[in-house]
Formats: C-alpha cells, sequence, structure tokens
C-alpha cells in the first residue's frame, strides 16, 4: 500500500491549502482516513480524521478552519485549511487503517509527509 501526499507548500496567515492523499495498493476497504502534523521539537499529533461512515474528528487547534474529507471511489483523502496560523506550520502526515485485500487483515499506513510553511 502507498500513499501519495501533495497540496503543502508556503502561504501568507489567513491564506489557505488543500492537501490531497492518494491510496493504491492491495487495499479492500479503508475504514479511516487521518492527517497528522508534526512541527520541529514537537510531537506528531492528530489533526482531522473521518470514518468509513463519515463521523469526523478534530484537533481543538484546527476546528472550524479545517475540514477533512474522503473520496472512497480513489481512496483519497483531502485536508482543505483556511485561516492558516503560523502555528499550522508543520509537517502534514497522511495515515489510513484499512482492510488488505489479498490478506484481509487490517493494516496501517503512513505518507511520506509534505510540509506547510505559514509566512508573511
Amino acid at each position: 500500500v502507498q500513499l501519495v501526499e501533495s497540496g503543502g507548500g508556503l502561504v501568507q496567515p489567513g491564506g489557505s491549502l488543500r492537501l490531497s492523499c492518494a491510496a493504491s495498493g492491495s487495499i479492500l476497504s479503508i475504514k479511516t482516513m487521518a492527517w497528522f502534523r508534526q512541527a520541529p521539537g514537537s510531537q506528531r499529533e492528530l489533526v482531522a480524521a473521518v470514518t468509513s461512515g463519515g463521523s469526523t474528528n478534530y484537533a481543538a487547534s484546527v476546528k472550524g478552519r479545517f475540514t477533512i474529507s474522503r473520496d472512497d471511489v480513489t481512496n483519497t483523502a483531502y485536508l482543505q485549511m483556511n485561516s492558516l496560523k503560523h502555528e499550522d506550520t508543520a509537517v502534514y502526515y497522511c495515515n489510513i487503517l484499512g482492510i488488505g485485500a489479498d490478506s484481509g487483515v487490517e493494516f496501517g499506513a503512513w505518507g511520506q509527509g509534505t510540509q506547510v510553511t505559514v509566512s508573511s
């Protein structure tokens, strides 16, 4: 299973970015798709998650500004980030929890990360 992230970059405070994460490989289904982030000197933290049923969960620091969504046809997760702040600067990682098509076993996978920098 491979996760390919895109959409990171440099943006001014108050700006917007949209991250994408495309999953490919032997996947029967994806239970949860999530975004984590890690700033320098900090631990990786959950930003947002969405289940196969559409339930979402957000970190308090991004609630009302970020929106997570998923496309189960293309196995792609999105993170729309609005009203970005300096403190949103971090490497953003995609994470999925799914069922392998060949094994029938639950698996977890991480993307390689994409840098988001909020700076004027």
